[in-house]
């Protein structure tokens, strides 16, 4: 199945085998505009979304919007990155506008985590899902400032065709079955 074919379906369960993680913008200067316990939250859940990639050898890319004025991704994050792990400075809030990183997210299921939902989220998502690509926002791991435009953000998502999920469906959807190797070590990030 080409991962992009049923982009718009909300049937549709993400494929390990064609996934991509992608973390827009969790900074140390934007993380921190956030309400605490969504950020801490956000944290949380992106980071076991990133471990998890590790382990099943899913690629994780990571953008940094404006990183001279809101800074490098947040210390806990940091720490999970790896030196081989995509990463990609920008002052467009689509993710898509920096070419090379669009083409290293095409033709994967892109599994999108970050700030803001409203912005930088809705619009990487939008550009994502008009060429044709299954995205699958993680609503416990995208933050707004204000909980009414990440609603808003999110409805806009799902309307356009994304797949509105959560961080423990993708570790599971990526494992599919109890009996695959890695499922103790996943499933151990969740407990």
């Amino acid at each position: 199945m080409n991962p992009g074919a049923a982009a718009t379906d909300p049937a549709r369960l993400c494929d390990r085998r064609h996934s991509r993680l992608l973390l827009i913008d969790l900074q140390e200067r934007l993380l921190a505009a956030m309400p605490e316990e969504e950020r801490g939250t956000v944290e949380r859940n992106t980071g076991r979304l990133v471990e998890a990639a590790r382990l099943l050898e899913i690629p994780v890319e990571a953008t940094l919007q404006y990183p001279r004025g809101l800074g490098p991704v947040t210390p806990p994050l940091e720490a999970l990155l790896e030196a081989s792990d995509g990463r990609t400075e920008k002052t467009a809030f689509s993710c898509c506008a920096a070419e090379d990183l669009a083409g290293r997210i095409t033709g994967s299921d892109v599994i999108v985590c970050g700030t803001e939902a409203h912005v930088c989220v809705l619009q990487t998502t939008m550009d994502l899902l008009a060429a044709g690509e299954a995205v699958f926002v993680v609503a416990d791991a995208v933050c707004s400032r204000d909980p009414r435009l990440k609603a808003n953000g999110i409805d806009r998502m799902r309307a356009a065709g994304a797949v509105i999920t959560n961080h423990e469906s993708v570790l599971f959807e990526w494992l599919r079955d109890a009996a695959d190797p890695q499922f103790r070590a996943v499933s151990r990030l969740i407990r």
